[in-house]
């Protein structure tokens, strides 16, 4: 582990040299507070349901934040574009919940600061997408492309900044930031506190050891966690029962090691129970009160694991 990166990211996120980042990110608890398990509600696990039906589901489900997710996964952030900026923030008013993600997978890490504005505007913190560049690299290689990567991002890291948002690089398959060292490799460059790593277990082998250690190696370098596994995936159609098996509780992977490792960083940041289903844009399952069931079947789950580490 790097510790003069470690050092350097801890200093900047508690001194007046990120003083906007650390006002604003929903990750820069007070320092000394203990760490607990923060959710967040992922828009597009209800499918494309109206927000009007998802917004009362967010505090159902442990979460004081919700993150807005696009076609195709969800429709969420095309409803707020037709019904305005102003109306969305007076429901979430309404509902007493916070917008706190922005996703944009479909924008990649180049085209998100028109996204940082609304973002801020809404007091959303944080936008998410994948880490885009040549796939396939292993050692020097991958470690020159990530180089150049975080270098190609600073401009984007600078509007952040100046938006008191973060960019979450999500470790999104058949992309750069893909595999666990492309991950440490990007939180040793990262120019900033506000780009960091989205970590989604899904696209990890499957070995709570491995990504306990990575979760320890990436430090303050981890942004965002899904609680998601791979189960049997979610690239064919599968009985539900199957595709549930991405759900954390569910499946095979065990998440005690991973709870016990968020802890030892002092993780602050959301925790999101997760899963894709098949087709994308549907909602996990129905009706939506079923949705708000499962996640809370795996934060019983989250809660046990924690308990435990």
């Amino acid at each position: 582990m790097n510790e003069e990166r470690i050092t350097r990211r801890r200093f900047c996120s508690l001194t007046g040299a990120a003083g906007l980042a650390a006002a604003t990110h929903p990750l820069m608890a007070a320092s000394g507070s203990a760490a607990r398990l923060r959710y967040i509600l992922g828009s597009c696990m209800y499918g494309t349901a109206p927000l009007e039906k998802i917004l009362p589901e967010a505090e159902r489900t442990g979460a004081e934040h919700i993150d807005i997710w696009p076609r195709p996964h969800g429709n969420q952030r095309e409803q707020i574009e037709r019904m305005g900026v102003d109306r969305f923030a007076e429901m979430l008013e309404k509902h007493n919940v916070k917008l706190g993600i922005l996703t944009h997978y479909d924008l990649g890490p180049f085209k998100l600061q028109d996204e940082m504005a609304v973002a801020r505007k809404l007091g959303g913190t944080m936008l998410i997408c994948g880490g885009s560049g040549p796939r396939g690299l292993k050692g020097k290689e991958l470690k020159s492309a990530v180089k150049r990567f975080a270098e190609k991002m600073k401009p984007h890291v600078a509007a952040a900044e100046e938006h008191g948002v973060t960019i979450g690089i999500e470790n999104h398959g058949n992309n750069l930031i893909e595999s666990p060292d492309s991950m440490r490799w990007l939180a040793e460059f990262a120019p900033s506190p506000n780009i960091g790593i989205a970590l989604a277990p899904y696209h990890l082998p499957q070995d709570p050891q491995l990504i306990a250690r990575l979760i320890e190696d990436l430090g303050d370098g981890l942004v965002h966690f899904y609680a998601w596994q791979h189960g049997k995936g979610a690239m064919k159609k599968r009985p539900k029962e199957q595709e549930l098996l991405q759900m954390p509780g569910r499946g095979s992977l065990d998440f005690t090691p991973i709870m016990a490792a968020l802890d030892k960083i002092g993780y602050q940041g959301w925790v999101e129970p997760f899963m894709h289903p098949v087709p994308r844009g549907i909602p996990i399952l129905e009706p939506l009160s079923a949705v708000t069931e499962e996640i809370n079947r795996s934060r019983r789950y989250l809660e046990k694991c924690a308990k435990r580490a």
